[in-house]
C-alpha cells in the first residue's frame, strides 16, 4: 500500500470538504478545512516527502465564476512538481492534453466518461485516443442508492449524480481496457472521518487488475490496517480531513509510515 496525497481546490483555495454536501449552483460545500497556504505549497511538501501519484482535483464546473481562481491554483500546484500529481475536474478529451502538458502525470475523469447515467464507451474511446489510456485515471466512486443495500453506484458530478453503473469486478474489468488506474472515493463517507466503508473496500479487493486507489473515512492508522486486510493489500489510499495538514490529528508522516508498513 502507497500513501496517495490529494489537494482539492474549490472557489480558488485549498479545502477539504464533506464530499456529498457539494453543490454547483451557488458554489457551496459543507468545509472541514479551508488552508492558508496554496496548492503550489502542498505540492512542495509532498514532493519533498516523494509521495507521488497524489490527485489535484477541481471542485468547481468551467462556468462558475470561481473556477479561474482555482484553475490557476491547479496550474501552480503542477507547475511546482511536474509529472508528480495527477489531475481531475472538468476533463475530457478536448482538454485532457493541455493539463498533461501543464505538468500532471494523468488526468483523472468521471463525468466525461459516464455521461447520461451510463458508461459512455465513444467518450472513453476519444479520450484514449487523445492521450493514451496510460495517462487516464478512471475516477468510479460510488454511492448506496438505498441506506440498507449491499450495492454501490458511480456517481458523476461531483458526487451530485447517480448512475446506473454499478461498481463490482465486471465493471472495474471493462472500464480497465480505458486506464491506467482506479480513483474511488466512497462519497457515502467522504470528509466525515467516521470510519472507511467496508463494503466498497470489499468489492475492490476483489478486482486484481489495475492500480486503485480509495478514499473516505479515515480517522486513525486503524483504518489503514483495515484497508490493507479488507481489500486484499490491493489497494493504496488517500487521506484529507484527518491529516494534520488540513486540520486533523494524523501526521503526514505517520500515515506514509501505516502505508508502507509490511511492504
Amino acid at each position: 500500500m502507497r500513501f496517495r496525497p490529494c489537494i482539492d481546490i474549490h472557489n480558488g483555495q485549498v479545502k477539504q470538504i464533506i464530499g456529498d454536501s457539494l453543490r454547483d449552483e451557488g458554489d457551496v460545500a459543507v468545509n472541514n478545512f479551508v488552508s492558508e497556504h496554496s496548492a503550489g505549497y502542498y505540492a512542495a511538501l509532498f514532493q519533498t516527502k516523494n509521495v507521488y501519484g497524489g490527485h489535484i482535483i477541481l471542485l468547481n464546473t468551467p462556468d462558475s465564476p470561481q473556477y479561474e481562481a482555482t484553475r490557476r491554483q491547479a496550474l501552480d500546484a503542477l507547475s511546482v512538481w511536474p509529472g508528480g500529481m495527477q489531475l481531475g475536474g472538468g476533463v475530457n478529451a478536448e482538454n485532457a492534453a493541455f493539463w498533461l502538458d501543464a505538468g500532471a502525470s494523468h488526468v483523472v475523469v468521471t463525468t466525461y466518461a459516464f455521461s447520461g447515467g451510463k458508461i459512455n464507451f465513444e467518450h472513453l474511446e476519444a479520450l484514449k485516443s487523445a492521450v493514451g489510456k496510460e495517462h487516464v485515471v478512471l475516477d468510479v466512486s460510488c454511492k448506496k442508492k438505498e441506506k440498507d443495500s449491499q450495492h454501490y453506484f458511480i456517481v458523476t458530478d461531483r458526487w451530485q449524480n447517480m448512475t446506473d453503473v454499478e461498481l463490482n469486478r465486471e465493471t472495474l474489468e471493462t472500464l480497465s481496457d480505458y486506464c491506467d488506474e482506479f480513483l474511488i472515493h466512497a462519497a457515502d463517507v467522504e470528509g466525515r472521518q467516521k470510519g472507511i466503508e467496508a463494503g466498497v473496500v470489499e468489492i475492490l479487493g476483489n478486482y486484481e487488475g489495475r492500480p486503485m486507489v480509495y478514499a473516505g473515512g479515515v480517522r486513525a492508522a486503524a483504518d489503514i490496517t483495515r484497508i490493507k486486510l479488507l481489500g486484499r493489500n490491493r489497494l493504496d489510499v488517500t487521506i484529507g480531513s484527518a491529516l494534520e495538514l488540513f486540520g486533523g490529528s494524523l501526521s503526514l508522516d505517520d500515515v506514509i509510515e501505516a502505508c508502507n508498513a509490511g511492504h
